[in-house]
């Protein structure tokens, strides 16, 4: 039971989940080569990273006009992956709705043995028939709840109740929007811990600039999973960046079984020629967090923005406000259609 006092991490065993190869993906709009694939799952495989994910940035089934097609086929980047990864879990995301159960199956041919079965953070009902087939399949699986910022902590704990009844082995829960402060976080964490008798993770975006503080709050309040990335890519201003992550817990004595030093030479050596754009806190990622928009919006907003000659940030405040989620990219440009005629009234 927490009580919402924070749980020392001195000692403590953490679990990184690894998602530059998921999240990372929006960031390089789905370019990931085998090449880059082949260095970067090989590279955290060395260091000790203990969940690996890779999947289309919506998740397996991804690839599409909506969402944005892949350069190289996600199964077969999953091949690739498995050939070099040796002590990891190989690990893909699924969105029912985009993913569908013979997606699964098929990348558990290519080589995947981890699962996150991800909803939006009121919709959990719809991950049973997806979290069910995988524990079947025999993998392990994680319910994952995104754009936690829209829902109360009493309500989260619920729809975390619901997955794990389904059978997930930790509950996810997500900063989709990079939103939350770190007060925020606790409160998501204690009221999910108190609701649910297995692990709790994290997973932040960095909108606020506040991705590493964040995870440290999801930790403090005694999770155990957490996400990052290198070099923080992903969507939005990215992720928890894993070469600090791994340098923070380090100095917190916490037990994550990582190589600090070959993670930064990871970061240094093999991400400069993957990242397409530098990955910081600018004015579209910092109106990301401020309004609380999905941050896989980012580059569909500055599209729709280019071709109706609107301000990015007005379109983001408004599909705030009209708490737009994932899985609702196409109306990205209604929204800003929409603007464009009141614009001209």
């Amino acid at each position: 039971m927490s009580d919402g006092t924070k749980v020392p991490l001195k000692g403590r065993k953490i679990y990184v989940v690894d998602t530059t190869l998921r999240d990372g993906s929006h960031a390089v709009k789905h370019s990931f080569t085998k090449e880059q694939v082949t260095a970067i799952a090989g590279g955290l495989d060395r260091c000790g990273v203990p969940f690996i994910e890779l999947s289309h940035g919506d998740g397996l089934g991804g690839a599409s006009y909506t969402y944005g097609f892949s350069k190289v086929d996600e199964f077969e980047l999953l091949e690739t992956a498995a050939s070099v990864v040796k002590k990891a879990l190989l690990t893909v995301l699924l969105l029912p709705g985009i993913g569908t159960i013979e997606n699964l199956k098929r990348a558990c041919d290519c080589g995947a043995k981890a699962v996150r079965v991800a909803t939006h953070i009121t919709e959990a009902d719809v991950s049973a028939e997806h979290i069910i087939a995988a524990k079947k399949m025999g993998m392990f699986v994680v319910g994952f709840l995104m754009m936690s910022h829209m829902s109360p902590p009493e309500a989260i704990a619920l729809e975390a109740q619901k997955m794990e009844s389904y059978g997930s082995d930790y509950i996810n829960i997500a900063d989709s929007a990079g939103y939350l402060l770190p007060d925020d976080v606790r409160a998501r964490i204690d009221a999910v811990r108190n609701a649910v008798k297995i692990p709790v993770g994290f997973h932040a975006h960095n909108n606020l600039s506040l991705a590493v503080a964040n995870a440290l709050a999801a930790l403090e309040s005694g999770a155990e999973y957490v996400d990052a990335t290198l070099c923080g890519l992903g969507a939005g201003a990215g992720n928890t960046q894993l070469e600090v992550l791994a340098g923070v817990l380090q100095r917190m004595g916490c037990e994550t079984g990582l190589d600090f030093y070959g993670l930064m030479d990871l970061a240094q050596q093999v991400m400069p020629s993957v990242m397409q754009r530098p990955q910081v806190v600018d004015a579209g990622s910092l109106m990301l967090g401020y309004a609380g928009v999905y941050s896989s919006f980012l580059l569909h907003i500055y599209s729709a923005a280019e071709k109706f000659k609107l301000e990015p940030r007005d379109i983001m405040v408004e599909l705030g406000r009209r708490h737009m989620i994932g899985g609702q990219e196409d109306m990205i440009v209604d929204v800003a259609w929409q603007l464009t005629q009141k614009q001209a009234k």
